[in-house]
């Protein structure tokens, strides 16, 4: 296993470097990432979540619960973990065991790292990475934008627990359809715009997995 304990830059030609960004974002792709934790969670089988900012309170409490169902699994969960329920669900999954990608959208190698990342850094279970650079500090909005093509780029599978009508997520969600991503939401009322898009229905209990 390879565990990076200080930021170290990993050039596109470099074995690490995922080809996913290269066919997903062509000439956006990063000339190199910033990396600090657990490498090898770059190659393994990779859950990406999102969630709009302003989310319905019954939604919210689903996915507290599906946050921990995923907690008792290796399965490795990445996301850039922002908006409220995304942080939720981060706090609930740092407290787990399982493997975790995090990648803020600004630069990591002059970061401060949170208290509650030392742990499972110094276990081995958590990869932070970013595509921005030293003079990248200060999260935007188009950062943001960015980070979330990227994660989504990265990971094999998609959840979002839902994107507001209209707003910025389920545009995003449309790009990750147009990627040919497996997508996946909760089956309720709420995400018929995601469904009616190609999202597909999932549950607490669902196995998210290669065979799916």
């Amino acid at each position: 296993m390879f565990c990076l304990m200080q930021p170290s830059i990993i050039q596109k030609d470099d074995a690490y470097y995922p080809g996913s960004l290269r066919l997903l974002l062509n000439d956006r792709a990063p000339a190199a990432l910033t990396a600090l934790g657990q490498v090898d969670l770059l190659k393994a089988w990779k859950l990406a979540f999102f969630c709009s900012v302003k989310c319905p309170g019954s939604l919210i409490l689903r996915t507290y619960d599906l946050a921990q169902e995923l907690a008792k699994t290796d399965l490795t969960m990445m996301g850039g973990f922002h908006s409220p329920v995304e942080q939720e669900c981060l706090t609930v999954l740092m407290r787990s065991s399982s493997p975790l990608i995090v990648c803020p959208a600004r630069d990591i190698a002059t970061m401060r790292i949170p208290a509650q990342y030392k742990k499972p850094l110094a276990d081995g279970r958590l990869l932070l990475v970013s595509p921005f650079t030293k003079t990248e500090r200060r999260a935007t909005a188009q950062m943001a934008l960015y980070r979330n093509q990227f994660v989504a780029a990265l990971a094999e599978q998609i959840f979002v627990t839902y994107a507001e009508p209209a707003g910025k997520t389920e545009l995003f969600c449309r790009q990750i359809l147009e990627w040919q991503k497996p997508l996946y939401t909760f089956d309720c009322e709420a995400n018929r715009n995601l469904i009616a898009m190609g999202a597909k229905p999932a549950s607490e209990s669902y196995r998210f997995d290669e065979r799916k």
